[in-house]
């Protein structure tokens, strides 16, 4: 008798345990944009690494950061009335899709800054061709 009271017991704390599991469960924040955030963090370490490594100039990564701002914006609109709703979401991941590409772009475009002057070092050597550094 003792050890069916006790295995009902049991069985009753069991089931029960999952009800009041999702009871304490943390409500998600119609706000919360933890992928936005975390794919602008990337973004922007990828527009730092390129400055530091050369292969993006300041004017570039000027540019390049005025679009991360963009971004910033459009998502600091939409969390404004409290949700960002599926629709701003989408717009606001195209946007980073549309930046990346950027990003992209301007690190590949073989222009590079490698000591950090400002300048552009490949068009140094620009006008002179084969045969016109002879003197």
């Amino acid at each position: 008798m003792k050890t069916s009271l006790t295995l009902a017991s049991l069985i009753a704390v069991v089931l029960a345990a999952p009800a009041f599991a999702q009871n304490t469960a943390p409500t998600k924040d119609p706000a919360a944009t933890p992928g936005i955030d975390k794919r602008q963090a990337e973004q922007q370490k990828r527009i730092d690494q390129g400055v530091k490594s050369g292969e993006l100039t300041t004017k570039e990564a000027a540019r390049l950061e005025k679009g991360q701002d963009r971004i910033q914006k459009m998502e600091d609109k939409a969390k404004a009335d409290g949700k960002v709703t599926a629709k701003e979401r989408e717009r606001i991941h195209k946007a980073q899709d549309k930046q990346s590409g950027q990003i992209y772009k301007e690190k590949h475009d073989r222009q590079r800054d490698k000591d950090h002057n400002g300048k552009n070092d490949r068009h140094e050597n620009r006008g002179k061709h084969k045969g016109q550094n002879k003197q």
